[in-house]
């Protein structure tokens, strides 16, 4: 008898039913939720919040899942709701059984199709839709469409959604919209037709600009910097970027991708330096989930800083997850750093289309130059006197009169500082000086110089970024520390009042 009841005992915590996992649709109906809250109290952070729990839940969106989601939050039938619709995919009939439920293998689908059931009994009644709901809803069905590509339909979404956005002048909205300008530019951008929104981004920069939207500003000269530099217009986007106002960043995200931009086009206008820092800063401050935009940083700073005269650390080319992709500028590195012409030639020719991709096969025709002038530099350490036939042999120079174009380029070295040697036009030799003690000179103290001035605007930089909470200079003072505060101003003006009976 005691055993079976001890069976029973320990038979009753496998009859336990565990708490049930929440549906995609109960998701998105606690962020609609969020969202209205926000509003209401005008509460931008709680509308942040809501986008990042979409942009977490985006790989379970489904059609149905939307579908359902608009029945709830829009009015049936009302010009939103059916323009929304009318972009989402039809339900086949064959999908369905005999009660009109979807034939889905996943729980959600089949919790969302029982609301949905529910939602179509229930008598419609008028609702007074946020306009940050109907936003939202646009920003849903904008992310399904690009998902599923359907770039198509997805342009004609997000081009809806942008003119409704001209006439809604709400704070609590530019979160969303800040989002939607994205994904309105990117939807145009993998149909191939970026150039033609290219007015109506400058359009929405100005509204931005009139409404005092920092965020959209933020976003929307971004997506203009994309858009002229997609088709190599680098003049234009400096104009616009030295034009366009500027203030303290509001997204980490847009504030990395405005520094990438600002990179290339400085390196293009042969500005290296700060080119380099813009580059190096925009791969530091950009999130580790960020792979591909920190690749292309580092892909970029890289030939920025061959285009110096420096050579990158092996520990860049081998960070986690870059290895393969970085493998191309680790060749040509190698190449630059020896100073091997032909080799240089063979890795260019090797990786050709991969350059192109990257945009920066025209900076790699830059590096010719930088090859030739480190190899040089390489040949005046190791001779104290060689004949220009021999340089010219050296450095693998295929031109019809090498020994002419030797002569040209080791005078352009001389003159310019890079080797410290003589030309000796007579004989056709080249006779280098001996190499004094660099600690004699300024050099040391300018490399410190330099290192310091990083250090000190890195740690304001991380300064400025610390997030302190909000009025912390006015923070209210609790009652038991009024209470520790009257009593010690008690207690010394009492020991004041004796000091003064002891004078008289």
């Amino acid at each position: 008898m005691t055993q079976d009841l001890e069976m029973k005992d320990r038979s009753t915590p496998s009859n336990t039913v565990s708490p049930p996992v929440p549906s995609t649709l109960q998701h998105l109906k606690e962020i609609a939720s969020l969202i209205e809250t926000g509003s209401y109290s005008k509460e931008v952070r709680r509308i942040a919040r809501a986008i990042r729990l979409t942009i977490a839940l985006r790989k379970k969106l489904t059609a149905s899942v939307i579908s359902s989601f608009l029945d709830h939050v829009l009015t049936p039938g009302s010009e939103p709701h059916a323009k929304l619709s009318a972009y989402l995919p039809k339900v086949d009939v064959s999908d369905t059984d005999n009660f009109g439920f979807c034939l889905y293998s996943s729980e959600d689908d089949h919790e969302m199709e029982v609301d949905a059931a529910t939602s179509v009994i229930q008598t419609p009644t008028t609702k007074h839709v946020l306009p940050e709901i109907e936003i939202f809803c646009y920003l849903l069905v904008l992310l399904f469409l690009i998902d599923q590509k359907k770039y198509n339909e997805a342009k004609a979404c997000s081009s809806a959604s942008v003119a409704w956005l001209k006439n809604v002048n709400r704070r609590t909205v530019d979160v969303i919209a800040s989002r939607l300008f994205f994904y309105y530019s990117y939807s145009h951008e993998l149909t191939g037709d970026l150039a033609e929104i290219r007015g109506n981004l400058l359009a929405l920069h100005r509204i931005a600009t009139l409404r005092h939207d920092e965020l959209g500003q933020e976003t929307l000269l971004n997506l203009l910097l994309r858009n002229y530099l997609h088709y190599n217009l680098y003049d234009q986007a400096e104009k616009l970027r030295s034009k366009a106002p500027r203030f303290e960043a509001h997204s980490n995200q847009q504030f990395c991708r405005y520094l990438f931009y600002l990179g290339k086009i400085r390196t293009i206008q042969l500005e290296y330096t700060d080119a380099k820092e813009s580059l190096l800063q925009a791969a530091r401050k950009a999130p580790v989930a960020a792979r591909g935009f920190r690749i292309q940083c580092n892909k970029w700073a890289i030939i920025v800083r061959l285009l110096l005269g420096e050579i990158p650390e092996r520990t860049v080319f081998m960070q986690k997850g870059m290895e393969k992709a970085l493998r191309p500028y680790f060749e040509l590195t190698n190449a630059v750093r020896i100073g091997d012409l032909e080799l240089f030639r063979n890795i260019a020719d090797k990786f050709a289309t991969t350059f192109s991709a990257d945009g920066t096969h025209n900076l790699i025709v830059r590096l010719r130059h930088n090859v030739i002038r480190t190899g040089l530099r390489n040949i005046s350490i190791s001779y104290s006197r060689i004949s220009l036939a021999d340089v010219a042999k050296k450095l693998r120079l295929d031109s019809p009169n090498p020994i002419a174009d030797a002569e040209s380029i080791v005078s352009k070295a001389i003159r310019d500082g890079a080797i410290d040697a003589t030309l000796d036009h007579a004989n056709g030799w080249m006779v280098s000086k001996e190499t004094g003690d660099i600690y004699s000179t300024n050099e040391p103290q300018l490399a410190f110089n330099s290192r310091i001035a990083f250090c000190l605007n890195m740690h304001n930089e991380a300064v400025r970024a610390l997030r302190f909470p909000p009025n912390t200079h006015k923070e209210k003072e609790s009652a038991e520390k009024r209470r520790e505060r009257q009593q010690q101003e008690q207690e010394l003006a009492k020991h004041i009042a004796e000091e003064d009976d002891d004078d008289f």
